[in-house]
């Protein structure tokens, strides 16, 4: 179809209450980039108020806001300082740390941008953590949201042809924007794009802009170290900074390159490695116990005030809202759901119908049995259906906590495997129990301790104190930015991970 056909078709439609009377001449200067910009369906001004609408949002689905007013305001000053040298000072960026142990960090447009504390973990200076939030400055002011925004609108209209009208699903659909845009990925030319404009405002901040390189290193390193403890496991890993920040084999390279073209020399300027270690001194590392805490198998919940065991061969997972349990080796295949949710004024039956039609349409629960697990009501009931056209077997155990609170465990199991898997499932379902107030005060957290490296302290006898019962040398390695063969040094100040 030619341009001109489609110009004709789009400038008839409303997008985001704007009547587009023309394509031709909308192009601006963008002055971050200095590049041309072609972006129709998304403005400056519907860029704010989408990421405004986004912004609760986010904040619930990542754990909340970390509760740490020290460590919050630090990122809010650093943050406020690159956004100041930005091209954009006038935006009001919003800087918030998620209470979430994955590392990661996104932006949303107008100005909202995202660090976990999980890597902020994992930097070992001011340095790196500005070049983070000025590589998340730099995506909004290159608008980078709006021009991926753009492009999948196009490509839904060459898609569409001429047979897309105004007021159709299809055009009602794409100007739905939905608070999951910050997790479109970039492209390798926007990363690249995104790395000059962090590096551009570290050095202007007067911060050491060679922490961008320093920062790519540790995140590959903790990316190869999530691979190592996952393959261990024999299961699959969730995903993290590099699912939508992708990463390329020479991006650090490019890194430190664009910091020597600032004339800046290294080590030149102060990286405020011991400013930043004393601000995330005390700072919670992995599960938050607010949230519930994996320790192997177990999981605890001392704020709710239960606990259970899966079986040998699951790993776990933690949310906000939900655990999950994904089975290997001999478990290959099966899969646990744990969630909870109000039984106030219901039957168990009914709880457990409830939560069941909210996650599947694919018929209703057969085989009802009562049981009774450690002096609480229980009701349990299977259904089949497939998955990843695999025939399975799921059962549903649900357990009523108090008067108005009931737990559950979805369990899904391949059918030609269930006499194997049931028996451990079942034995999980009946370890399900609640805590007493001292059990719970017994739960701690992991936290983060900054140590002073003393005469005759080396990385592996100092690894010994981390909190892990696995790859300790590793993690301590990974989580100082160090090699095999660093050398410490005496008065070095580093991080260890202690409960």
């Amino acid at each position: 179809m030619a341009l001109n056909k489609i110009t004709g078709i789009v400038s008839k439609w409303l997008v985001g209450g704007l009547m587009i009377v023309s394509l031709a001449g909308c192009t601006t200067l963008n002055p971050a980039t200095g590049q041309r910009e072609f972006t129709p369906f998304m403005s400056p001004s519907q860029e704010a108020s989408l990421g405004a609408e986004a912004h609760p949002s986010v904040i619930k689905e990542h754990g909340g806001v970390y509760d740490d007013p020290n460590i919050g305001g630090y990122v809010a000053t650093v943050g406020g300082r690159l956004a100041a040298v930005s091209e954009l000072p006038e935006l009001g960026f919003t800087f918030t740390v998620l209470d979430s142990p994955i590392v990661n960090a996104f932006a949303l447009p107008g100005g909202y941008i995202y660090v976990t504390r999980g890597i902020l973990a994992l930097f070992n200076s001011e340095a790196e953590m500005a070049s983070v939030l000025g590589h998340e400055i730099g995506h909004v002011t290159a608008r980078h949201t709006a021009k991926r925004y753009n492009q999948s609108v196009f490509a839904n209209i060459l898609g569409a042809g001429v047979g897309v009208l105004a007021g159709s699903e299809e055009v009602a659909n794409l100007v739905n924007y939905g608070s999951q845009l910050y997790l479109l990925s970039y492209s390798r030319d926007q990363e690249y794009q995104a790395d000059s404009l962090g590096v551009r405002y570290t050095s202007r901040a007067g911060i050491d802009p060679y922490g961008a390189g320093h920062m790519l290193d540790s995140l590959k390193a903790e990316s190869d170290l999530a691979d190592l403890i996952a393959n261990r496991s024999g299961s699959e890993r969730t995903p993290e900074f590099f699912s939508t920040h992708p990463n390329t084999e020479d991006r650090a390279s490019r890194a430190y390159q664009l910091a020597r073209d600032t004339g800046i020399a290294q080590g030149s300027r102060d990286s405020g490695h011991d400013r930043y270690l004393s601000v995330i001194d005390g700072m919670i590392y992995g599960d938050n116990p607010d949230q519930g805490l994996i320790r192997g198998r177990i999981f605890w919940h001392p704020k709710m005030l239960f606990t259970f065991e899966v079986p040998e061969n699951y790993k776990m997972s933690n949310s906000s809202t939900a655990v999950v349990a994904q089975g290997s080796g001999a478990a290959e295949g099966a899969a646990v759901i744990f969630a909870g949710g109000s039984a106030e004024g219901k039957s168990l039956q009914q709880y457990m119908n409830e939560a069941w039609k909210s996650i599947s349409d694919n018929g209703a629960l057969e085989n009802w049995q009562d049981m009774t697990i450690n002096g609480m009501a229980g009701l349990t009931a299977t259904t089949t259906g497939t998955l990843s056209n695999q025939p399975v077997l799921v059962r549903m155990v649900a357990i009523r906590y108090s008067a108005t609170q009931a737990y559950h465990f979805l369990m899904i199991m391949p059918q030609n495997n269930v006499a194997a898997l049931e028996p451990g499932l079942k034995t999980m379902a009946y370890s399900f129990r609640k805590l007493s107030a001292s059990e719970a005060d017994k739960v701690k957290a992991k936290r983060i301790k900054v140590i002073t490296v003393q005469k005759g302290d080396t990385a592996q006898s100092l690894s010994r104190h981390m909190a892990f019962d696995d790859y300790q040398l590793e993690r301590f390695l990974t989580l100082n930015g160090l090699q095999k063969n660093s050398t410490l040094r005496v008065g070095e100040r580093l991080k260890l991970i202690v409960e």
